[in-house]
């Protein structure tokens, strides 16, 4: 069977920004929909606290993740005004029609927003602002959890960094937790506490987002930091990668899915490196800070015995 997610283990601890980053089809997405519950998982379990809530939600408990999507021109309707947008997310809090007002007011002070948006449409404003009209639709819910989609890869790039601090400001101010997905490492390396890295439907990496960016110890991790840095020509790491296709999860290789782009893999060497096309790293213990999915990530108590 296919799977764009592949024994994914990943948690989002109370006021934590967790970034999830990746090339393309690597899975983000698809485990993104599963964590709000737009996808039911094959296998395994979605946990808000202890809760498990992967077959069934009750409306608090859907109410609890709310995400926010990557095109602020198609996920507003074009025929409501912003405050009757928004007010669909407060009304489902129980707040009656003659609070509803006040509540859409604030929330569109909280991002930044003056209240008289409210009774404009969505094609009278910016994409940053309706990215932050999005914003404040999903806070409506009162959630515990916020999912940002690739927020700001349709924005240009002199409002990418107003969203992205705005972001970070409702998670301190709100003490909400965040998931925030993108295929730029640059981008997140300023608003996550922690980094995990996704490659064919897997998690390779795991650190928080310094220790990432400074000691990257999977060699795709490496590719992604050097893709990031100031003039690089390449999406996916320039001399850090191999020439090859990214694997396809409908038929991931044998062994590590990375062996086949890998420097440090039986491409790129010829000693010792066959395990990586006959066995599955695994990641580091989940009691590590910093986990990483490779037999040769410079940790000798993770080299195979000959």
């Amino acid at each position: 069977m296919a799977r764009a997610v592949d024994g994914v283990n990943l948690d989002v601890a109370l006021g934590e920004i967790v970034a999830l980053v990746g090339e393309s089809g690597c899975g983000k997405s698809t485990l993104s929909r599963c964590a709000v519950g737009l996808y039911q998982p094959t296998a395994g379990t979605v946990r808000i606290g202890e809760q498990d809530v992967t077959a069934n939600r009750t409306r608090a408990q859907r109410r609890a993740v709310q995400m926010v999507f990557q095109d602020p021109y198609s996920s507003l309707d074009p025929r409501m005004s912003i405050g009757e947008s928004i007010a669909e997310g407060v009304r489902a809090t129980g707040h009656g029609s003659r609070r509803r007002g006040d509540e859409v007011a604030r929330l569109l002070d909280l991002v930044g927003l003056d209240s008289s948006v409210a009774n404009v449409l969505p094609r009278a404003l910016s994409g940053g602002q309706r990215q932050r009209v999005a914003i404040a639709r999903a806070l409506a819910a009162r959630p515990r959890v916020l999912i940002a989609d690739e927020i700001t890869s349709a924005l240009d790039v002199s409002v990418q960094g107003a969203v992205l601090n705005l972001v970070r400001d409702l998670q301190r101010e709100l003490a909400l937790s965040v998931l925030f997905i993108s295929h730029n490492l640059a981008v997140v390396h300023h608003i996550a506490d922690t980094v995990a890295v996704m490659y064919c439907g897997k998690i390779v990496e795991v650190a928080a987002a310094g220790d990432l960016v400074t000691q990257p110890r999977h060699p795709y991790t490496r590719a992604l930091v050097a893709a990031a840095k100031p003039g690089s020509t390449s999406q996916a790491g320039g001399d850090e990668l191999l020439v090859a296709d990214p694997a396809d999860p409908r038929e991931p290789p044998n062994g590590c899915r990375f062996h086949p782009r890998c420097p440090d893999g039986p491409l790129g060497r010829a000693d010792d490196r066959e395990i990586c096309r006959q066995a599955d790293p695994g990641r580091d213990a989940a009691d590590r800070p910093h986990q990483a999915a490779c037999f040769f990530a410079g940790d000798p108590a993770r080299r195979p015995t000959p």
